[in-house]
């Protein structure tokens, strides 16, 4: 009785592990399980996206106020279109909002950040965000470095 007793403990204790490691990686990963009611779509155009995916953050002051929707390139001008979806009421950014891709942490998980502006009017679903920057890929810096010291 007392040994089934320990086995019934140990596969207790490894269960409850398992769901906290479950538990972990999506909290980590930022997978929400609830889906927002109110949401827009907002568009930018970014020259180099360099590892941004679908689903990842849109961040204000470092808030998280939003998700990549979907990725698409454009072929005549060569721009990647980022489609945002903002989480509220449309009306919450301005015009003149900016966007940057940044590095999150030390894994290296690109988002997107924007910068609040100081425009009167506001931007609409489908609306598109024209002040943007690209991700700074460390290689392309370093080939320029190295470029430049050979000169």
């Amino acid at each position: 009785m007392r040994m089934r007793t320990v086995e019934i403990s140990v596969g207790a204790f490894v269960l409850a592990g398992i769901i906290a490691l479950v538990f972990l990686a999506i909290q980590v990963s930022g997978v929400s399980l609830t889906q927002s009611d109110k949401s827009y779509d907002v568009i930018a155009r970014f020259d180099d996206i360099a590892g941004l995916r679908p689903r990842a953050k849109v961040s204000m002051a470092g808030v998280t106020i939003g998700r990549v929707r979907d990725i698409n390139v454009d072929l005549e001008w060569g721009d990647a279109v980022v489609t945002m979806e903002i989480f509220g009421e449309p009306g919450s950014l301005t015009t003149d909002t900016g966007a940057k891709i940044l590095t999150e942490g030390i894994l290296g998980a690109r988002y997107i950040s924007l910068l609040p502006g100081g425009d009167d009017e506001k931007l609409a679903a489908g609306d598109e965000i024209t002040d943007t920057q690209g991700a700074l890929v460390l290689e392309n810096l370093i080939g320029e470095f190295l470029t430049n010291l050979g000169e």
